[in-house]
């Protein structure tokens, strides 16, 4: 066991003596403010669960979310997990068996049901590496992600282009992004139960194949996000520190525009360029704009010659504030839900959720598809504005911005992502831990005999 730490003393308090129990799998900063409700609803309800955590963000400000949302505490194993996917990818096979072996071996009368979430690479690699090892199926939270688009015909008119995404036709789009679409789409098949946010996820999962029920089973229940169960929370912290304090501008000027991008394909050298080229044209024309840049971002930044022109910014203009990525999430809630801010634009998936929940910011899109299509297409929350050029993406923008009846449309959308969503799918799989996690045709079929598992293969 020396690739990846242990906790011997923790997996021991929840899993002796015990037949089931549940392993609450994050990897990534989404991964540990969307699994945390699972893990409280657990320990309300009383049952065994442990968090394995690969490793994937593990530093100061990304591995924040640990310790921010109480699960630090409550990791059994940290899989250290680091490099490119293709190390990624094989270490966390690799480990995964060798996990799995340490839990045959200690806990040989426990059922262990892990639980993946969304569309981290972990989402897409573990529940195979979990199957091939063990012979058994893993659980999904935030199930069916796929990726949808709008018609493009009106591009260049955002009045007409607004009225396609809200009332036009959407086409499946799995293209992007990458790898989540792959991660996600491919994590599926090794799942026994599929937790789907919304009816969207649910029907693209029963497209392609998998089953409602089986045997009178519930396979794919609707339970909303669990994101809403970890805005409550922050929403009603006492914060120590207000991000106020930190960055007191944000206060003396409101309508704020938040920059967010870090997904791959907006990496590309013209879409950036888009990107950037409009943030400068927003901060020039007036608008206040918070820009972050994450890890991927400076790269970006300092790869096609912009970092310094941003910095000069930031020093010349009061309307611009460059900076890193906020380590606490409670101070994004903050911000978001105060009434500072005009806008998030941003590539993130959970942020699209997360801004249908929230009222006091909208939500604007920097993709040409998008794996939450339902806050756009049928709660409205929610606009794409895909980065073809910087003229086009800030003319956008300030429609929007300039535009009542769209601000309105965004701000009074319905929320989309139910209540107590982890308590939701705790109850779900307490009710199942007499389920085998695993099943053959003829089991499927309703025939009896035989184990699930084999040894000799």
């Amino acid at each position: 066991m020396a690739d990846f730490d242990l906790y011997e003393d923790r997996l021991a308090r929840q899993l002796e003596g015990e037949e089931f129990a549940v392993a609450v799998v994050t990897a990534t900063k989404p991964d540990f403010y969307k699994q945390a409700p699972v893990v409280t609803a657990a320990q309300e309800r009383g049952l065994p669960c442990f968090v394995l955590h690969t490793g994937q963000h593990y530093d100061d400000v990304l591995g924040h979310g640990l310790a921010e949302y109480g699960i630090e505490d409550q990791i059994g194993v940290d899989m250290g997990i680091r490099g490119g996917l293709s190390e990624k990818t094989a270490d966390l096979m690799t480990r995964t068996k060798a996990f799995a072996d340490y839990l045959d071996e200690e806990y040989p009368d426990t059922t262990i049901l892990p639980l993946v979430h969304g569309d981290t690479h972990a989402a897409g690699v573990f529940p195979q590496a979990w199957a091939f090892a063990t012979n058994q199926f893993v659980a999904h939270n935030e199930a069916g992600l796929r990726g949808m688009a709008p018609s493009f015909d009106n591009l260049g008119d955002p009045e007409a282009f607004v009225r396609d995404q809200w009332e036009g036709d959407w086409t499946l789009d799995r293209t992007e992004p990458f790898p989540e679409q792959y991660d996600t789409f491919v994590g599926s098949a090794a799942a026994l139960y599929h937790f789907a946010p919304v009816e969207r996820n649910r029907q693209h999962l029963l497209n392609e194949g998998y089953p409602e029920s089986v045997r009178g089973d519930e396979r794919i229940p609707v339970v909303g996000n669990s994101i809403v169960d970890a805005i409550e929370t922050k929403r009603t912290e006492e914060l120590d520190e207000s991000v106020f304090d930190i960055y007191p501008v944000l206060e003396e000027r409101d309508d704020w525009i938040r920059v967010d991008i870090h997904r791959r394909a907006n990496l590309l050298p013209e879409r950036f360029s888009a990107i950037v080229d409009a943030v400068i044209g927003l901060v020039e024309n007036g608008y206040n704009v918070n820009f972050l840049e994450l890890h991927a971002t400076r790269q970006a930044l300092e790869e096609y010659g912009y970092r310094e022109t941003l910095l000069d910014l930031d020093d010349e203009r009061e309307n611009f504030l460059f900076t890193g990525l906020w380590k606490k999430h409670a101070h994004v809630y903050e911000f978001l839900d105060s009434g500072q801010c005009f806008a998030e634009f941003t590539d993130s998936g959970s942020m699209q959720e997360e801004l249908n929940v929230i009222d006091d910011a909208l939500c604007l899109t920097a993709r040409f598809n998008t794996d939450r299509p339902e806050t756009v297409a049928d709660a409205g929350s929610n606009l794409l504005v895909p980065p073809t050029d910087g003229e086009t993406v800030q003319a956008m923008i300030e429609y929007v911005y300039e535009t009542d009846r769209v601000r309105d449309h965004l701000a009074d959308a319905p929320e989309l992502y139910g209540q107590h969503v982890g308590r939701e799918i705790v109850d779900f799989l307490d009710d199942r831990r007499d389920v085998e996690p695993f099943e053959w045709s003829h089991q499927r079929a309703g025939f009896t005999g035989g184990d699930t598992a084999f040894d000799y293969l």
